[in-house]
């Protein structure tokens, strides 16, 4: 598979060194430094400024996407329609509705979409959703998360304080991360209860979303996403009748990852607690990649897909709808 990536920031670094089994062919940015100096270090690689040349160039089989939330949709749009298989990075859009073409497109040429939801390949949560699908946990119950970081200096300045270009705060940030893993495995919310605030920064968005989901069978998931979290920290716990499942950080400045398992004994005592920890290098971003092309192999729907991105979206729209009321 040949690979053109548009966007070439931070996360979009995190994404071409992930491509094994793919060459990348061309990078695009809107400006042709940052384009210029992903493209460089990777030889064969072409710097463009133009998101269009990129959809159309018959040396490009699949698009990463990557740009700040008001172009995603348009571009896996586009690159859907020229028969491009695309992943965009998460949340997809900044609003369920925008990603409806995209869904169209890929259903009228057949071009897979997948969206970046890579948390849900972080070595921890893959071993926890086997865990879970071995019925360890027994029913489940609840779950317990929290996503945050403290932002950095000029935060306040940067794309995602712009309402009109990122379309909203951390809750659409982090938090629909939060969101996504609630749904992979308690289901679908059918009730939404929240509340946001902005407490710190000077920004016309919210640095915190604190959430209430409901599933119609009545599991819940209480979520709180933050930008005042002065040590980046990241705590789910999956709560089943016959055990518990901790996944604490996500390595670098979030701490060693980590998974605990607490299974009830039949007298109720301490439980048989069992701990694995990652101390390694991240390996989800290629995890979640090698799984894209498994995909495109198969020709199988891929999941995490834009159905799963327009969930999460429309809980975020609902929560910013009853705010302005």
């Amino acid at each position: 598979m040949r690979c053109g990536i548009i966007g070439c920031g931070a996360i979009a670094h995190k994404r071409v060194a992930a491509l094994s089994g793919c060459v990348l062919t061309v990078c695009c940015d809107v400006s042709r430094a940052r384009a210029e100096a992903l493209a460089h270090e990777y030889p064969g690689a072409r710097a463009s400024t133009d998101w269009c040349d990129v959809i159309q160039a018959d040396d490009v089989d699949l698009v990463i996407v990557s740009t700040p939330h008001d172009t995603l949709a348009e571009i896996a749009f586009g690159a859907a329609t020229a028969g491009k298989h695309v992943l965009i990075e998460k949340p997809g859009a900044r609003r369920a509705c925008e990603l409806d073409s995209a869904l169209e497109a890929s259903r009228r040429t057949g071009a897979l979409v997948r969206i970046g939801f890579n948390h849900r390949y972080h070595r921890a949560f893959r071993k926890a959703r086997g865990i879970l699908e071995e019925g360890r946990l027994g029913d489940l119950m609840f779950i317990r998360g929290r996503y945050g970081h403290g932002g950095r200096r000029g935060y306040e300045k940067e794309w995602r304080a712009d309402p009109q270009r990122s379309g909203g705060g951390e809750l659409l940030d982090q938090g629909v991360h939060l969101i996504d893993l609630a749904r992979w495995f308690l289901g679908d919310f059918v009730r939404v209860q929240a509340h946001i605030a902005t407490y710190y920064w000077d920004m016309a968005v919210e640095d915190n979303g604190f959430l209430l989901l409901t599933t119609r069978q009545g599991n819940a998931a209480f979520l709180h996403a933050t930008w005042t979290e002065w040590k980046n920290m990241f705590s789910f716990e999956i709560y089943g009748r016959h055990a518990k499942l901790s996944i604490d950080g996500l390595g670098g400045s979030y701490g060693t990852e980590r998974l605990t398992c607490c299974e009830l004994t039949p007298e109720m005592g301490p439980p048989i607690t069992t701990i694995w920890e990652y101390p390694m290098a991240d390996d989800s971003w290629a995890v979640e990649f090698a799984t894209f092309l498994e995909d495109i192999r198969l020709q199988r729907t891929p999941s995490p897909g834009i159905p799963d991105a327009q969930a999460a979206l429309r809980i975020v729209e609902h929560v910013y709808q009853e705010t302005l009321r």
